[in-house]
Parts: structure tokens; sequence; C-alpha cells
């Protein structure tokens, strides 16, 4: 276990099948306020696991809160975590770390969006772990069973929603179970038949979707700070996309992309998404009040869908949804939207936390309590 360079760790993310943008080095450049460190794990010499750890210091003390947001990138298979994370958190420890924070890329279960539906129209079901799972990861099982029997303890979710990174998601798979990629067709039958009729009403009223470039970020963004008005959610600033768009495109082409969605001279919708190895998200989007009748949102996601088969990928993953299927939630009208487009409900095994100096641990506790009271 050690700490690696930029290259070392950007170069190992390339050389797998994928990893969470979250966990690629130049996230730590979108991170400015968090202090960040690129670690490894050797086997007789050679790179087999990689780690992008972002420390926040505690007020007063030089002691470190240490997250790995959806990470680190180790074999989740292996039997024995503790040959991974023992070390892991030996070295964290000897760089101020009084607790280390994390969240394995690990499935526990999946639903698909037929057992979503039923679940929504049941009036027994309030939750969406009220519905039996179409699948169990066994991997996800024991993993989970493990940190437990390490001494790391799960983080509380509110509805569905961690602390720092959605433990629900919904995703598209884009190959099927044999590996061969779906059809654009094979997709777009999936799709409920709103989903189509909107996609359809988009390509009839003339919207045309367009990648868009660094200096449309100001568009999106003047959009972007438009949806949250209306939706009542606080947004980021321009900076922050600026950052990001320049971090993960610096790393790699085509990281990130912004997707713009025009009626005649209209901006109606603009969303980014972001692709690792074969795994593509949507990240942010924006939708205008005006002109919702042409459907922009629809032929904005469809064309990334599209964007996704063809660059190869293997899921699209329309990030989180909350656990909770009750009628009168307000992220309701969410889960219905995505859940639309056919995939399937995906459960991970969530953020865990293991103390490494409990005074401290129980005092950043209480700290997080009385801000978020």
């Amino acid at each position: 276990m050690r700490t690696i360079s930029t290259q070392e760790h950007r170069d190992f993310v390339e050389s797998r099948p994928w990893a969470s943008f979250l966990q690629t080095p130049a996230w730590a450049e979108v991170k400015p306020e968090w202090r960040a460190e690129s670690v490894g794990w050797s086997r007789d010499g050679v790179l087999c696991g990689a780690g992008l750890v972002l420390l926040r210091q505690l007020p007063k003390v030089k002691r470190y809160l240490a997250y790995l947001p959806e990470g680190p990138v180790i074999d989740w298979d292996d039997p024995d975590l503790g040959a991974w994370l023992t070390p892991l958190t030996a070295h964290l420890r000897a760089r101020g770390a009084f607790a280390v924070r994390m969240g394995p890329p690990v499935v526990t279960r999946r639903w698909s969006a037929e057992q979503v539906k039923a679940g929504i129209a049941d009036d027994s079901v309030r939750r969406l772990g009220d519905v039996p799972p179409s699948e169990r990861s066994q991997t996800g099982a024991r993993v989970v069973s493990q940190l437990h029997e390490l001494g790391w303890r799960p983080q509380a979710v509110e509805g569905g929603f961690a602390a720092g990174q959605p433990q629900f998601n919904f995703q598209i798979p884009l190959v099927d179970g044999d590996g061969s990629p779906r059809s654009e067709d094979d997709v777009l039958k999936g799709m409920n038949q709103l989903w189509r009729r909107n996609i359809k009403k988009a390509a009839k009223a003339g919207v045309e979707v367009t990648r868009g470039s660094h200096a449309d970020l100001a568009a999106f963004h003047d959009l972007y700070a438009h949806t949250a008005e209306r939706d009542h959610f606080t947004p980021r600033p321009r900076s922050y996309f600026e950052t990001m768009y320049d971090a993960l495109n610096g790393e790699a082409d085509d990281r990130l992309t912004l997707w713009l969605a025009h009626h005649e001279d209209d901006l109606v919708a603009a969303t980014i998404s972001i692709r690792v190895g074969t795994h593509s998200w949507y990240s942010y989007g924006a939708s205008s009040t005006e002109k919702r009748e042409v459907r922009g949102s629809n032929a904005v996601q469809w064309e990334m869908i599209r964007d996704a088969l063809r660059s190869g990928a293997h899921v699209y993953d329309l990030r989180g949804i909350t656990e909770t299927l009750d009628p009168d939630d307000p992220h309701m009208g969410l889960i219905q939207f995505k859940v639309g487009t056919g995939g399937e409900a995906v459960e991970y095994a969530g953020e865990w936390d293991l103390a490494l100096n409990k005074p401290l641990y129980k005092a950043f506790e209480l700290y997080l309590r009385r801000r978020s009271s």
C-alpha cells in the first residue's frame, strides 16, 4: 500500500473495464476544498488496486475525514477484503485520518422496471425494499457481511439518499446477459409508451440535439439555474461545471459531454453525461418551463443513450432515485421519469465508515447532527 502518482492512477483506471468517475484522479481537481491523494495496492510489484482519497480537515485540529467516493477500485470479489482494507486504513491513519468513509461500487439487489411500477401501484408498498428483487447479489451480501465483521458501520439513509452518493440508482443495461450489445430498437422497445411517444413528438416538432463546447456552459448554467428555481434546489455555481469540464476532458477526450436540445432558436433542455470505460452516466440536467410540449428532455436523453450504445457502453446510468415508492413523495415524479426508460433499479452496498479515533469520530457525528438540525 503506497501513495501513487496521478499517471499511475490514471493508467490503472484506463486498464479496468470501468471505474466510477468519482475515483478518477481528475475528480480531485473538481473538489479543491478537499486535499487529495492517490493510493495504490501492489502485488509482486504490479499495481492491482487504486483509490482516490479526499481528505477534509476538522476545524482547529490536523485530523481528517478520509473519503473514497464510490471506491476504492479493488477486487471486491476477493473473499478476504481485510487484506485490502487493513493496509488502507493503516496508511490513512498515518496520514492523520480520524475516520475513513467509502462507498463500495458493489450491487446488492436489482429490480426490473415492471417490478418498480407494480410497487408504485400497490397501496401496501411504501419502499422499494418491500418489493422482492429480481436479483440478490452473492458478492454484495458477502461484502456487506465482511464490512460488519471488520468494524465498518453503514451510514444512515434518508429515503434512499445517503449523506454522500446515492445508494439506489436507475440504470439501463446496454448489453444482453451474454454480453452482446443491444440495438437501439431493442432499447427503445423496452421503454414505456409515453417515453416512445415523447421521443417521436420531439423529433416531429424539430427538436435538434447537439454536442456543446466549453463556450456553451454559460447557456447550460442559465437553464440549470432556471430549473433549480422552479424545482426548489440549490444550484452549483457555473465555475463548478467549468472546472469539471476542464478536469475530466483534460484527463481523457470526451469523458464529459455537454448536450444541448434546441427547438428553433430556443434552448429547451441541456444535460451533462460522463463516461469511463463501459459505464456511461447522466450527471446533470436542465429544462425550460416554456415549450415543454416539444419534449426536449426526452430527446436529449434518447440521444445520450444512443451515444452510449455507439461508444460500446454496457450501462447507461441515470443515477440516484429514492427508495420510497409512496405516491405522495415529492421524488415520485423523478422515479417515474426514470422507470419509463425500461431499465432497472439497482441498490449498492451504500457508504460505510470506520472510526480510527473514536472520540474525534463521535465529535464529528455530533457536529453533523447539529448542522443538519
